[in-house]
């Protein structure tokens, strides 16, 4: 039997350098402006836990970290076991960011609601680092 896992992918242009959106990636006050708060940290074997409102507190476990271009860690370990992956590119005046959530096991309802709200809630998530950002600048 085998277990067919899915990914989501997004990718948005944030008008900001890599330098900037790395910060909002791993600098916990400005994470938790644009997502959820948590004390992410860009160091390899850093557990934390990511405050999701009506979801719950979700561990996770930083993987791999290449500093202002690719940050890792898994999310849920236990329950989605998901691994959330971030890629910077840096592009004209500011930065693409690459999305990539993986290892979705569609035979678990949890894991299939959880695609299937993820699927169109990432890219709303992405729309909030920018003006996050452009704040953090402002003051």
């Amino acid at each position: 039997m085998s277990t067919e896992l899915r990914t989501i992918h997004c990718d948005r242009f944030i008008a900001h350098l890599p330098q900037a959106v790395w910060r909002a990636l791993t600098e916990p006050e400005l994470h938790a402006r644009w997502w959820a708060a948590g004390d992410v940290r860009a160091e390899v074997g850093h557990r934390f836990t990511l405050d999701m409102g009506p979801w719950g507190h979700q561990e996770c476990e930083v993987i791999t970290v290449d500093p202002e271009r690719l940050l890792s860690y898994s999310f849920a370990p236990g329950t989605l076991d998901t691994t959330i992956t971030w890629r910077l590119v840096p592009e004209g005046t500011g930065t693409r960011l690459f999305l990539e959530h993986s290892g979705f096991d569609l035979e678990s309802p949890l894991a299939r609601a959880a695609y299937e709200g993820m699927g169109g809630g990432w890219p709303a998530v992405l729309e909030r680092i920018e003006p996050a950002l452009d704040d953090a600048a402002a003051r």
